[in-house]
């Protein structure tokens, strides 16, 4: 049970980079072919601005594309098939406030009707969990937690 819920946690942060690649690779072909149109007319600057722009915008997406690109390689490293009892990248932990999967910063899935936040180990709550077990409390944001299970 335990490692089928972990398996379609990663399973939909997989599905959550893919999408925002696709995002991203249809914006960088839409500004391509932006600036095949992009003809050069009798204002000069004004040419050179509009391309000026595309080119910043196209560095952007370019930056973006490959960050997803990073995220994707460290979804494929979390480790689907070890079940840890205390948390560590990879973990699936319920707290008394909510549920969360220490992978990547993909937000807000719901799995099994269930919501958990899939959040990068580097993250503040990812911070405060590591290391902890079941049945440990802690503070953060001036709130009480407790970890109820560690998968």
């Amino acid at each position: 049970m335990s490692k089928t819920l972990k398996i379609k946690l990663i399973a939909a942060c997989e599905a959550y980079v893919e999408k925002k690649l696709e995002t991203i690779q249809q914006a960088i072909d839409d500004l391509e072919a932006a600036l095949k149109l992009e003809t050069k007319c009798s204002m000069g600057d004004k040419y050179e601005t509009g391309r000026a722009m595309l080119h910043l915008e196209f560095e952007k997406l370019a930056v973006q594309y490959e960050q997803f690109k990073k995220l994707r390689k460290t979804v494929r490293m979390i480790p689907s098939g070890k079940i840890n009892k205390d948390v560590a990248f990879g973990s699936v932990v319920r707290t008394s406030q909510a549920n969360y999967f220490i992978a990547i910063p993909a937000g807000e899935l719901i799995v099994e009707g269930e919501k958990y936040y899939a959040v990068g180990a580097t993250a503040p709550i990812a911070q405060n969990l590591m290391g902890r077990t079941a049945g440990d409390t802690f503070s953060f944001n001036g709130r009480e937690l407790e970890v109820q299970q560690v998968l």
